[in-house]
């Protein structure tokens, strides 16, 4: 994550020096629209690395949250693993040990465990 950081930085400090240089004989020889230009680039770099994806990425969690159903295995943002006894609207009830059952606010659970299912393992055959 830090290297992907990294080359986004230095992208952004490219571009921005870049047209900051580019536009500035603009933004000298008295056009407005040149000294607004960096300022476009830096937004539109915004949007399209840290804006958009994660707009992308809330939209993903709101599908998850919808399709809860009962007997799926959830984390909360908390750190507890549990059980989906019931769904009610905007609040979860789900089982954490047995005879041990709490009603969690659906924006607080963060993931939901898929189960791997059983992958049939065949034997090498050794010549």
């Amino acid at each position: 994550m830090s290297k992907m950081l990294s080359k986004f930085m230095f992208l952004f400090m490219v571009v921005t020096l870049l047209s900051s240089n580019v536009f500035a004989e603009a933004a000298g020889a008295g056009s407005a629209f040149g000294g607004l230009m960096p300022l476009i680039i830096i937004f539109v770099f915004f949007y399209l690395f840290l804006i958009r994806p994660q707009q992308k990425q809330r939209k993903e969690h709101q599908k998850m949250l919808e399709a809860l159903q009962k007997d799926d295995k959830i984390i909360t943002s908390g750190g507890l693993y549990a059980t989906v006894v019931s769904v009610k609207g905007d609040v979860v009830e789900a089982k954490i040990a047995d005879n041990v059952k709490v009603q969690i606010v659906k924006s607080t659970i963060t993931t939901v465990i898929v189960p791997t299912s059983e992958v049939a393992v065949t034997p090498e055959i050794i010549k």
